[in-house]
């Protein structure tokens, strides 16, 4: 997980003047994001990074290749794996080299490119940069962006990578950043029981439905449809882990309405996405419905054959054709 520190964000901001025109190379075979029609347009900036097929692919390949970190230990999907909702489901909090402990759970990956910012606290506002993050943390990867240029320019396989993605020339911590942010545009979720039934194809049981409803009364203000989250920040009172002493969004404005705020996670395949909460403090779905069903501050409460109702709606989120689409999965070679 990562923290506000000046002289990382100055390096971004240098970072983001010299991406600013990029664009990648015309040769490359383009590609698109699938998604319902119904959703609206990604926010993501597709003009300054255009997908295509080997730009994806070697992102895929970077996401799922522990070169990106100090001793070669440790990868995105280490904390990010593709059958749990890209996620880690073993333990509260992320795990980093030398089995360092991080200071949050690790975020499902879905649906980014309609994103606004990215970390618990929103810290990153481009997916282009958000690796960064994790590639120079301490507890998680504790390397620069310069030693993993350096690593993978020593390899013939991605010097291959490389030139079929972006054309010839040198491989760049811009073209590593850019390959991994295709890649993970590319996790969209959006062929859950839900979203068949919105499209028409399938029914709601009679408890799907009645959770469903209770769903809209309690819980859609945040986790607003389709996504099931608005991307923004919330306090849902909980009190502060002392341990970990983590203020949240605060951290990065520095301002005090902003303590305890945490971005809004998807509930979007929540099924398969335990341990929940920014600290990972619950590691049943049963136990997070206990919580916010007696949680008068945020004017919710219900019974227990409310919460069975809930559960069984939020089950129909889960997006198996997701979970195990063998695009997203570790690469064969």
């Amino acid at each position: 997980m990562f923290f506000y520190n000046p002289r990382f964000f100055a390096a971004i901001l240098a970072l983001t003047l010299f991406l600013a025109g990029a664009t990648t190379q015309p040769f490359a075979e383009p590609a698109e994001l699938v998604f319902p029609a119904y959703w609206e347009k990604p926010g993501y900036d597709f003009s300054k990074n255009s997908l295509t097929r080997e730009g994806i692919e070697l992102g895929r390949q970077l996401f799922y290749d522990p070169v990106l970190s100090r001793d070669s230990t440790v990868s995105c999907a280490s904390c990010h794996l593709s059958f749990t909702a890209f996620t880690h489901v073993d333990h509260a909090l992320s795990h980093g080299i030398e089995d360092r402990i991080g200071r949050r759970n690790s975020p499902a990956l879905m649906n980014l490119a309609w994103a606004k910012s990215f970390m618990w606290d929103g810290a990153i506002h481009h997916l282009d940069f958000q690796a960064l993050a994790p590639i120079s943390d301490s507890t998680e990867m504790d390397n620069s962006i310069q030693q993993v240029v350096e690593n993978l320019s020593a390899s013939p396989k991605y010097a291959a990578l490389f030139e079929a993605a972006f054309g010839k020339g040198n491989i760049t911590g811009e073209r590593v950043l850019k390959a991994l942010a295709q890649f993970e545009l590319t996790l969209i979720s959006a062929n859950s029981k839900y979203d068949r039934v919105i499209s028409g194809k399938e029914n709601f049981t009679l408890q799907e439905q009645n959770g469903y409803r209770i769903f809209q009364m309690n819980c859609a203000r945040c986790h607003m449809e389709p996504f099931f989250t608005h991307f923004n920040f919330e306090k849902n009172g909980l009190p502060l882990d002392t341990f970990l002493n983590d203020l949240g969004r605060m951290r990065v404005t520095q301002h005090a309405g902003d303590s305890l705020k945490f971005k809004v996670p998807t509930l979007r395949n929540i099924e398969f996405s335990a341990p929940y909460m920014h600290d990972g403090r619950f590691r049943k779905l049963r136990e997070v419905l206990h919580y916010y069903g007696q949680n008068t501050a945020l004017g919710i409460e219900l019974t227990s054959h409310e919460k069975v109702d809930l559960t069984a709606f939020l089950l129909t989120l889960t997006d198996k054709a997701f979970l195990f689409n063998p695009a997203f999965s570790f690469p064969e070679k």
